[in-house]
């Protein structure tokens, strides 16, 4: 049973979460614990009550943005009936892009450009396992409704870092290959995501949702979802 004492403690961190989200749309990930206390009216000492420092804070913005993502890919794929692994990516594809756009700070933190001097500890590998687990069951389910993508080759010392990478999300049996073309068509959803949103598509069209839609399609074909 939480006391007042712990009510109190969760709102000032979601209060320092919620001001470092502020700052990571101006100022990026360049974090100031001094100018978020400030704007707490704290005194700069006492946020290191609640984190030790920076790097600290930074983690926990990473984990909140991850298990956001995660929950609303999640929700969205879910709603897809399970033998139809091609919507199933594109509902994938489009709660992606529409975090992304409604928190584009968070999803620059989470696959924009590494922030110097910062290593994310083992704590952030969880919720990013919630969106590779996502992926892999589409292939599976894929996999045995017959779909397969066009044979890939993949040598040998690749094929053993799949399938150890495989078995941390329980997937032990899955194809290396086919996991190795599902991953690119995986890392170029959020390459066109990450285009439109820093702005690298500019000049391509005014309507994003159209390029978007016919992106998306060809990863589908890539994965050989179809």
């Amino acid at each position: 049973m939480s006391t007042v004492r712990d009510r109190v403690r969760a709102e000032t961190i979601d209060g320092i979460k919620a001001c470092a989200r502020r700052q990571l749309a101006v100022d990026g990930a360049d974090l100031s614990l001094r100018a978020i206390a400030r704007e707490l009216g704290m005194v700069s000492s006492a946020i290191y009550r609640y984190f030790a420092g920076r790097d600290e804070l930074l983690t926990a913005l990473i984990v909140d943005g991850y298990t956001a993502l995660a929950d609303r890919v999640e929700a969205q794929e879910g709603a897809v009936p399970r033998d139809r692994p091609a919507e199933r990516f594109t509902a994938v594809g489009h709660a992606v892009r529409d975090w992304a756009r409604a928190h584009r700070a968070e999803y620059a933190l989470l696959y924009g450009s590494p922030v110097p001097g910062y290593a994310a500890p083992a704590e952030t590998v969880a919720p990013v396992l919630r969106m590779t687990r996502i992926l892999v069951e589409i292939l599976v389910d894929a996999a045995g409704l017959g779909l397969r993508p066009a044979p890939v080759e993949v040598p040998e010392r690749l094929r053993r870092d799949i399938v150890a990478g495989l078995a941390v999300v329980d997937r032990a049996g899955v194809d290396p290959a086919l996991f190795a073309r599902g991953f690119t068509a995986w890392a170029s959803l959020f390459g066109v995501v990450s285009f439109e949103l820093f702005g690298h598509s500019v000049g391509i069209t005014d309507d994003f949702d159209a390029l978007f839609a016919v992106q998306l399609a060809g990863l589908v074909e890539v994965v050989g979802l179809r």
